[in-house]
């Protein structure tokens, strides 16, 4: 049997329509899994679904997971077709690098309603017992930045800190549910979003970067087998835990 193996489980994925969301989706249903995404470009999202395994079970939520009503009502809508929920990854999330003076109140706001509470709110929902199955787990995605120091990150770095920590507590309170949670911390990866930093930092600073990733930058997918790993039986002594995969960033 493969421990590593996904059949006949539905996962929950947010930010499904881009970067690491797109590739957990795109791996997990080549792990078997049949899938829930959520995301609010509907074009990106629908590019996601042509990605993924052939048969794979999809429905898809267009929504903005800060500012949704009825997200309960929606998932459950889809729940009913799916079937119960086995795993959960939150990979919704926005990164803003400004210097401080430039940092306000509704910034923090901002990144911490779709970075952590969001999060936390879909958990929520996904721990009631009428959504999960009898064992489940949650994976959120943090960052190394949530564990050291960078410049111009602020607002960040504090969002991605409570991820870590939040996971612990909710792996606490809900493992006499059944429900595993984990955080996962990347270093740069090979997204959208880096082409486009790197567009506006120049060649210098973009050295720079790399230098501190000895094995490089990494690839989605190196972040979407973790969370598979995550998801499936292989890891089901582990809950609480913050798995770093930063090419070796924060070993400096």
């Amino acid at each position: 049997m493969n421990q590593f193996s996904l059949k006949d489980r539905t996962i929950l994925i947010t930010g499904a329509s881009s970067g690491i969301g797109r590739s957990c989706s795109v791996e997990c249903s080549k792990s078997g899994a049949d899938l829930i995404l959520i995301a609010r470009n509907e074009e990106e999202l629908k590019k996601t679904v042509s990605m993924l395994a052939p048969d794979t079970k999809a429905e898809t939520i267009i929504a903005d997971i800060t500012g949704i009503e009825n997200l309960e009502d929606l998932i459950a809508e889809k729940v009913a077709v799916s079937g119960k929920i086995s795993g959960f990854i939150h990979c919704a999330g926005i990164e803003k690098t400004l210097p401080l003076k430039k940092h306000t109140p509704q910034l923090y706001t901002d990144i911490f309603a779709v970075n952590v509470i969001s999060g936390f709110e879909i958990a929520k929902i996904l721990s009631l017992k009428k959504y999960k199955n009898e064992t489940s787990s949650f994976v959120f995605i943090s960052s190394v930045a949530g564990m050291v120091g960078e410049i111009g990150k602020a607002a960040y770095s504090a969002s991605k800190g409570a991820v870590v920590s939040g996971a612990r507590s909710l792996a606490m309170e809900l493992s006499r549910s059944g429900i595993r949670v984990n955080s996962v911390s990347p270093a740069m990866v090979n997204t959208p979003i880096l082409e486009k930093m790197f567009e506006n930092i120049g060649e210098d600073a973009a050295e720079e970067i790399l230098k501190k990733h000895p094995l490089g930058i990494g690839e989605p997918e190196d972040v979407a087998n973790a969370c598979i790993f995550l998801l499936s039986d292989a890891s089901k002594w582990i809950t609480g835990s913050n798995l770093v995969v930063d090419g070796g960033y924060s070993a400096h």
